[in-house]
């Protein structure tokens, strides 16, 4: 096949194609989980090196045991397979739909926060509670539930599906418990991460209205990084078609990076508050939570 014809085919979608579109955390969190889970089953590397082991991590500082476990999800079954999936679809789906905001408009800084506050939540549950629970040293599908909960939240009365039988978005988290527990699986990771998704939901959500407090407020690291509002990819000028302005390209991103050739990463604004203008509709605070909806089906594309 001639070489330009190759190049066609690969510009019209594909594996590479569909990586690209998925939201940046999203992304990097999938391809992590899935390569170390992929790396343990191969045996590139021993899966009691990827626990949570506080001793080891702190005598031979083995620091990565505080992110591996909420990457590897597991030896290769069926149940690991599913835990990918639920983890690919969830996250995209809460990610792209508009996570609480607690200072980046709603956006990809404030679902990164949102991971942030999660991981550490479990660690501190696990040596709080780890000596009397059954909480395992793997964390993955608590994080994965967690996300579910906080989506739930979001999207009460969205329609969903389990096996072809409808739920509701706010009975999606505890759909999945009742159904693990009849089928005899695991269930306190899903507990956890409904707890912890639970404590995040009352500080953003919660807190902010009863209160008048925002307790939780995304770190400006992060907003650095990533921006107000959702994340735009750069993307190379070749595939612009000479700097036409088009979505996730120049037209968000403004100066072009003269060295690498891309587009500088773009960053869309927070939505407006409706208040400051008179309008109506969603009001979104500059620091806390947004106060409406949003969010997509769960289980669609």
């Amino acid at each position: 096949m001639p070489a330009e014809q190759a190049r066609q085919i690969d510009d019209g979608g594909g594996p590479q194609e569909w990586f690209r579109s998925l939201p940046v955390v999203t992304r990097y969190w999938l391809a992590a989980a899935g390569g170390t889970t992929i790396g343990a089953n191969f045996g590139i590397v021993q899966p009691m090196k990827l626990i949570y082991n506080f001793d080891l991590l702190k005598s031979n500082f083995e620091i990565w045991r505080v992110v591996t476990p909420f990457l590897y999800v597991g030896k290769f079954d069926f149940n690991t397979l599913i835990g990918l999936f639920m983890l690919y679809q969830f996250s995209k789906q809460y990610e792209a739909g508009g996570p609480y905001n607690t200072g980046a408009g709603g956006g990809t800084a404030d679902y990164a926060f949102a991971l942030l506050f999660a991981i550490c939540a479990t660690v501190l549950s696990f040596h709080l509670f780890g000596s009397f629970l059954p909480l395992s040293p793997l964390f993955a599908r608590n994080l994965v539930f967690f996300v579910l909960y906080i989506w739930s939240k979001r999207n009460p009365t969205h329609n969903s599906s389990i096996w072809g039988v409808a739920v509701k978005g706010k009975f999606l988290p505890f759909a999945y418990l009742a159904l693990n527990v009849l089928m005899g699986g695991p269930y306190f990771d899903i507990l956890h991460g409904i707890a912890v998704g639970h404590l995040y939901y009352f500080l953003v959500d919660v807190v902010p209205q009863v209160y008048g407090k925002d307790v939780l407020h995304t770190p400006q690291f992060l907003i650095d990084q990533l921006g107000i509002g959702e994340y735009v990819t750069p993307v190379p000028e070749a595939r612009l078609g000479g700097g036409a302005n088009r979505t996730g390209g120049a037209a968000f991103g403004g100066a072009r990076n003269n060295v690498t050739g891309l587009s500088a990463p773009g960053r869309v604004g927070a939505p407006a508050d409706p208040a400051a203008s008179g309008g109506s509709g969603q009001a979104t605070r500059s620091r806390g939570h947004d106060w409406g909806g949003g969010g997509r089906v769960l289980g669609t594309d």
